[in-house]
């Protein structure tokens, strides 16, 4: 994966490894590089309330000998600092000559000091940053710092420590911070990780594999079933049945507080939604065949009442991904939590890929007739109505098994829906989540064209349903590879940095799709062309697979796991919003930019040949069912402008600029902020 050649960060994770005494050090208030710190030990530990007065007095004593016998200005700490890793390494002492506090620090930089965290000497450090002074520098390997909602309120006594310590004769902000070591960040496979960590990241595969099984339908293969029957800014109608999974901030709150203890806090989500999932898929099933044929008529206008049952189903797999979402920040270690947006990856790209490759395949008549049949027949080995009626059951029996052998870890942990709605509306306030609203909205504006109309430009040109499933069945397992090593990259290195690469690859990748439309044969699709296409398709689905995944390995680092569901439900929300909401325009704008004229017959066809009513006059042939009638009748749909064409070199040009004066120097600022800053009630908002 290429990376920007004057990226200070990087350059310093591609240096050999130098030993421990020979390692440059950085002081807090710089950010390139990762260290873990544990709290100030021993001397510094909050006085347990339980100690008599006289004891308090004795430690204070004894600080105060230590200081006056350094015979220097500068303040120095009583007991070292000291760098652990949450997986239980030795910790290590530094003795350096001259050491500041993190509060003098923070002053320095300019605003209101950060008061440290105490804790006993022997109890691990409950706070773990993801890069220096908690910088997310990308590493998504390092541990998460998980933070007390209000540290001041937990640690009365932080307050009094604090101006104890800066009330000494020998308190100074004049001398340089102290050095720590920078710890290496590893990159560890699926194999390493814990034997419990192993499990749940298949349990979250699973679950979202199932989610992705009616999205992969929803998105993919019912709008190629469609096309037929409508037309472009018709199918722009049937998207509106994925909003609930650009919308479901606004319930996400409910889920987040509304549970049962006996079930578990997302458990009691999962459970009764998969029921419902299954037991609508069943009842869809055994009618959707008709509902095709309803939305087809009158020029189009049942598509609203086929959408609104849709709508219903991806509403229901909405709020299981907000579940699923927040359970996969407790599931996993901190460690390894950068394997969650992976699971998510393998997992919904599996189930979008049985439901649209495999799907499309087996429900292909040519499909099916080639290589299954020796008597030809008219429909495929698969229908739709069959499929949904499999998965209806299959949800039924993961949710049985899920209830049976899998039990959540009790909490205590209980806010009220007024309070988690209140603490959604503090992160929208802060103003690091408003720069990234902002980014998400307008990001994929770029190669919207591309994601939503050139596969059913290829199926209007003549591209057989069949050799589209052969492309994306191909596409596949780059695709599941390409998913798992970009959750790795995404872990060693920034994941801004490789969302942004990810970023330009996909407006190329939708430059050469226009291209490779333009170049559609003739005489039909011919093997080099067939290549050509999956070529093309390998690698946009490549692109789009990195940027997903480096994302969502940002959204992970940065949400805050006490209110983990919904933090994560917003970011994941905006981002899905910023690929929904221009879609139906995009399909809209195919149709209104394109010049259709159906001519007649020049000579008179014969009878038997037609389908419908003779054309004998020109009109306009743009709309799908006036296509199907010009054709039928025997005459020919001439297109001279195509609206494709014209909105994908807008979306492009679009996205070049917003990339450039934008959307890159903005995400930059974002990731090179500290944890802290996306924490609420750190003053982020102000």
């Amino acid at each position: 994966m290429p990376t920007p050649s004057g990226d200070t960060f990087l350059y310093n994770l591609l240096q050999p490894k130098l030993p421990e005494q020979e390692l440059t050090t950085l002081p807090f208030h710089q950010s390139p590089s990762q260290i873990e710190l544990e709290p100030l030990r021993t001397s510094f530990r909050e006085p347990d309330l339980a100690q008599s007065s006289g004891q308090i007095t004795q430690v204070d004593t004894e600080e105060q000998e230590t200081d006056t016998h350094t015979g220097s200005s500068s303040r120095r700490l009583p007991q070292p600092i000291s760098t652990a890793t949450v997986d239980g390494e030795e910790a290590r002492a530094l003795n350096s000559p001259s050491n500041s506090d993190l509060d003098s620090n923070d002053s320095q930089m300019g605003g209101k000091s950060q008061k440290p965290s105490l804790q006993e000497p022997d109890r691990p450090s409950s706070t773990s940053s993801g890069g220096q002074n908690g910088y997310a520098n990308g590493n998504m390997d390092s541990h998460l710092e998980m933070r007390r909602k209000h540290p001041s309120l937990e640690s009365p006594s932080a307050a009094s420590q604090t101006a104890h310590l800066m009330s000494r004769e020998s308190f100074t902000l004049d001398n340089e911070p102290p050095q720590t070591p920078i710890t290496s960040n590893p990159n560890s496979s699926f194999f390493d990780l814990p034997r419990q960590d192993r499990r749940n990241f298949l349990l979250l595969v699973l679950l979202y594999f199932l989610q992705g099984i009616p999205m992969g339908l929803a998105s993919g293969s019912v709008p190629f079933l469609l096309k037929q029957h409508l037309s472009y800014g018709q199918i722009g109608v049937f998207t509106l049945a994925s909003y609930p999974y650009s919308l479901k901030l606004l319930w996400s709150p409910i889920v987040d507080a509304v549970w049962s203890p006996r079930l578990g806090r997302r458990k009691s989500w999962i459970m009764p939604i998969q029921v419902c999932s299954g037991i609508g898929m069943v009842y869809l099933g055994g009618r959707v065949k008709e509902m095709m044929v309803a939305a087809g008529a009158s020029d189009g206008s049942g598509v609203w009442s086929f959408t609104w049952w849709w709508f219903f189903l991806v509403f229901l797999c909405a709020t299981q991904d907000i579940a699923v979402d927040g359970w996969a920040l407790t599931l996993l270690s901190p460690r390894n939590l950068s394997y969650a947006s992976t699971a998510q990856t393998v997992g919904l790209t599996a189930g979008h890929f049985l439901s649209y490759t495999v799907f499309l395949a087996f429900n292909s008549p040519d499909f099916a007739n080639h290589w299954f049949r020796s008597t030809p027949s008219t429909e495929g080995v698969m229908t739709l109505g069959g499929y949904l009626t499999f998965w209806g059951w299959g949800y039924l029996l993961v949710t049985l098994g899920l209830a049976i052998l899998k039990k959540e870890d009790k909490t205590k942990e209980r806010d009220g829906i007024l309070e988690v709605y209140k603490s959604m509306l503090g992160v929208l306030k802060l103003r690091n989540i408003q720069s990234i609203i902002i980014i998400h909205l307008i990001a994929k504006i770029g190669f919207q064209a591309n994601d939503a109309v050139t596969n059913l430009k290829l199926i209007d040109k003549g591209f057989s349903q069949e050799d589209m499933a052969l492309t994306v069945l191909i596409d596949f397992p780059f695709e599941i590879s390409l998913g798992y090593y970009a959750g790795r990259w995404s872990t060693s290195n920034p994941p801004i940095h490789v969302w942004c690469w990810a970023f330009i690859g996909r407006l190329v990748a939708a430059c050469l799709a226009q291209l490779v439309v333009m170049l559609f044969p003739a005489d039909g699709v011919q093997p080099w062309y067939l290549l050509t296409v999956i070529a093309s398709h390998i690698f946009s689905t490549f692109t789009s697979t990195v940027m997903f995944v480096a994302i969502s390995a940002f959204h992970a680092k940065i949400a805050d796991p006490v209110i983990g569901g919904t933090y994560m439900t917003l970011l994941a929300t905006v981002s899905n919003l910023g690929g929904t909401f221009p879609r139906f325009f995009i399909l809209k704008y195919v149709d209104y930019f394109t010049v259709a004229t159906c001519h007649p017959p020049s000579a008179p066809p014969i009878e038997k040949d037609l389908k419908g009513a003779l054309i004998t006059y020109p009109f306009n042939c743009v709309a799908e069912a006036e296509k199907h009638r010009c054709l039928n009748g025997g005459g020919t749909c001439d297109i001279s402008r195509d609206g494709y064409y014209i909105t994908n070199i807008v979306c492009v040009i679009v996205g070049v600029i917003t990339f450039v004066s934008y959307i890159r120097p903005a995400a930059l600022n974002l990731q090179a902020l500290p944890l802290r800053a996306w924490r609420l009630g750190n003053g982020a908002s102000s």
